[in-house]
């Protein structure tokens, strides 16, 4: 009996081989980029998909998050509190986040506005009144109105227009009814003065 030899070759030359390995090497490195390249965010203001802070990518504003004053300052300031819970992934929440930011351009120096991620409050078996998990019911969006003595004036989940908020907030600070008072007029902060440049 003979022997035989157990080694193995390819039938390709050595520079095939090489050609080969390389060739390889590329396809298995490009479906590892393609496996790791994220496809876009698809989201938008009409679905449930996270795509972001809803009040900088849907309200255009940044400076609700993370509020300018906590719950307890706002007590200490005996300032009405208007809070809002709400998901960055949420529809309602979403639309919802206009309507809170329309509601800071009027009465944001008067009434301290607090949106609240519910993702954010701690888990505890219960609450003090200075603390945002509090007022918390389990849904959102929910909108909670604070008088200047801390008391709840206003609470409601779903989606809640302007004018309803609005009328609420014009009897929290003595104002005159929407019925019977003229239009709000956004303050604005680069208004040209005619006399000045007299």
């Amino acid at each position: 009996m003979g022997s035989r030899s157990s080694s193995f070759t390819l039938p390709f030359p050595r520079a095939w081989r090489h050609w080969l390995c390389w060739n390889l090497l590329a396809v298995v490195l490009l479906y590892q980029c393609l496996l790791a390249w994220e496809m876009p965010a698809w989201a938008g203001i009409n679905d449930d998909r996270y795509d972001g802070n809803i009040f900088v990518v849907y309200a255009g504003n940044g400076s609700l998050v993370p509020p300018r004053l906590t719950l307890p300052e706002t007590f200490k300031r005996k300032m009405p509190a208007l809070l809002v819970y709400y998901v960055d992934d949420s529809r309602d929440c979403k639309q919802f986040a206009i309507v809170f930011s329309r509601l800071q351009e009027y009465y944001g120096r008067a009434a301290s506005f607090i949106p609240v991620a519910v993702d954010a409050i701690p888990a505890q078996a219960s609450y003090s009144p200075d603390g945002v998990g509090y007022y918390y019911e389990g849904a959102v969006p929910q909108t909670v109105l604070l008088d200047a003595t801390g008391q709840v004036v206003f609470n409601q989940t779903g989606q809640v227009s302007f004018e309803a908020l609005d009328e609420v907030l014009r009897e929290v600070f003595d104002l005159l009814p929407r019925s019977e008072s003229l239009e709000l007029k956004r303050r604005s902060f680069n208004e040209f003065n005619a006399e000045l440049a007299q």
